[in-house]
């Protein structure tokens, strides 16, 4: 293949401390498409990114990731690749990318970016190669599989967007493997060619100054070669997809989460050492308790620094989800430094998933009590854009929807159209800031998002953007957060307590995540303690409101608010 040649000098990374600045920072995650439009064709783009720095500044973030923004037919917006080393046009080019690199760097952001290893778009040239022929010399790079007898794939593998994970290819006369769309091929991880070009990938982008990588659908890597049946699931499994979809009855342990993963992050991990302060964060997508296991093995040293996986990405909020999470966490994974993550482009916003247990009220209350939470547990936070203004999930008629993934299971599952609007930026324009306001977006801005665009927020005090902007600090500056120590306090049904931290660098966070007021005690030896926000000492008596909460510390680092 023809691939762009690399820069021979990197960019200058940002200064920001340590190699593991990443276990003290904050993660902010864009999704290009939706996050600005610079050249007003209704989709945002590498520019537009750039021209909203200045507001991820403000906001504290540590480091940025980018969703995919390659050269792509865009059946999947992006994660079906054509080409891993050029920038799709509708994102701009290599150039914007080096600028957008830089001014990042400048102000002290660092820059992670999508990288998507597990399938390629059928419009790659090794797969276009492949599909032709036996004798294709790249026919080995996926995975090819000859009919049963009577025709059939040949086993009961299935895709995560619906139907069987195999599709015939009549030139061939073989099946490909696909656990996405069928026009997403899956690679052969098997194949040592694979393995070498999905590290050159990786090492062309950190020539041109990345900081790491998100490593999309990472436990996906690697097949059983035998292409044995799955067994059904004892339980179905609704921590990847929603129960609607047949993949839940599956118990996936030949399709996925293959041992030789760890061998190829191995080599990942060697080639990252190359490049002081960079990173890798891996996608886990599997059962909650299969996904603790692997985090074990992905997040052994000189593997991934960080792992997020879907069992925070549920509809529970509740204290006793939370309490059975970290205790879990604590018994089976204390070594483990997690991604943490509410919310993402691939599942319904967390304002209105975790309010759906509470009739769908309090969603401005639940936002601002899920930011504090995914500030102080244990880990690396990480805002999927706009979660810092409480957007709401977004109602998209079927005629509007893009998404395949919802077009394939409505009405029961509506896709991920509804987490990918625009963002609104001015509330008073027609397309709130987003694109030119004649310019129709590529999805529709929910006219009561506008009512949280980022400029009314930032021009008040109260909002949930100032009060995620102080969380930030917290986290960033207060040691406390950034100890390996959670411990689970005793409290009532309804509340969440916990410590974080060591001797006197310490919090007491509180948190009620009910839609009734309760009182709670502190414990005797917190009485002396301060609270975040302000001088003295308080009364011994918490009282918290609807989803509220407080944060009690023996080290007082200033006048942030994190108190509701």
């Amino acid at each position: 293949m023809s691939l762009p040649t690399p820069k021979t000098d990197r960019l200058p990374r940002a200064n920001s401390g340590s190699d593991s600045w990443w276990k003290k920072g904050v993660i902010y995650q864009i999704y290009p498409r939706s996050f600005q439009d610079h050249d007003g064709d209704g989709v945002g783009d590498l520019k537009g990114i750039e021209q909203r720095l200045d507001y991820l500044h403000a906001l504290g973030v540590t480091a940025i990731w980018i969703s995919p923004f390659f050269q792509s037919p865009m059946k999947d917006f992006g994660y079906d690749i054509h080409n891993h080393r050029a920038v799709d046009p509708l994102f701009g080019s290599l150039d914007d990318f080096d600028n957008l690199i830089e001014k990042a760097h400048h102000r002290g952001i660092r820059v992670l970016i999508d990288l998507v290893l597990s399938h390629t778009a059928d419009t790659h040239p090794w797969f276009e190669s492949a599909r032709q022929s036996k004798t294709s010399e790249w026919g080995d790079c996926y995975v090819w599989a000859d009919p049963k007898e009577n025709g059939d794939p040949p086993n009961n593998w299935l895709s995560i967007f619906g139907g069987s994970a195999w599709t015939f290819e009549p030139k061939r006369g073989q099946y490909y493997l696909h656990n996405f769309l069928d026009s997403q091929p899956d690679l052969n991880f098997h194949c040592e060619a694979v393995q070498k070009e999905a590290l050159s990938i990786a090492r062309w982008w950190l020539e041109r100054g990345v900081d790491g990588f998100r490593l999309d659908t990472v436990n996906f890597y690697f097949h059983d070669r035998q292409l044995r049946d799955n067994p059904l699931a004892a339980h179905p499994d609704d921590q990847v997809v929603s129960l609607d979809n047949p993949y839940s009855l599956q118990n996936h342990i030949h399709d996925k989460n293959q041992p030789q993963v760890c061998d190829f992050l191995s080599d990942l991990g060697a080639l990252l050492g190359e490049f002081p302060g960079c990173i890798a964060l891996g996608e886990v997508g599997a059962t909650q308790e299969r996904a603790l296991s692997l985090m074990q093995q992905y997040q052994q040293p000189g593997r991934l620094n960080l792992c997020y996986t879907f069992d925070l990405l549920s509809p529970h909020f509740s204290a006793a989800h939370f309490k059975n999470v970290l205790t879990r966490d604590a018994q089976e994974a204390a070594n483990v430094w997690r991604c943490l993550a509410f919310s993402n482009h691939d599942v319904q916003r967390s304002a209105t998933r975790f309010s759906k247990h509470h009739h769908g009220t309090h969603s401005d209350a639940i936002a601002s009590a899920s930011m504090a939470l995914l500030l102080s547990l244990r880990g690396t936070p990480c805002i999927y854009q706009g979660e810092e203004l409480g957007l709401t999930e977004a109602e998209i008629p079927y005629e509007q929807l893009v998404d395949p993934y919802g077009i394939a299971f409505w009405p029961e599952f509506k896709g991920r159209d509804g987490c990918r609007t625009p963002m609104p930026w001015e509330k008073d324009l027609s397309q709130a800031g987003f694109t030119e306001e004649s310019q129709p977006p590529w999805l529709p801005i929910p006219s009561e998002h506008l009512n949280q665009a980022a400029n009314l927020q930032r021009a008040t005090p109260s909002s949930l953007f100032h009060q995620t902007r102080a969380l930030i600090a917290n986290h960033i500056e207060h040691d406390a957060f950034h100890s390996d120590r959670l411990a689970v306090l005793k409290s009532p049904q309804n509340l969440l307590v916990f410590e974080r931290g060591e001797g006197e660098s310490r919090v007491l966070c509180i948190f009620n995540l009910s839609d009734e007021t309760i009182s709670f005690a502190r414990p005797q030896e917190w009485l002396e303690s301060k609270l975040l926000n302000q001088g003295g000492t308080i009364h011994s008596t918490a009282e918290l409101g609807v989803f509220g909460y407080e944060a009690w510390s023996w080290e007082l680092i200033g006048p942030l608010s994190t108190s509701r």
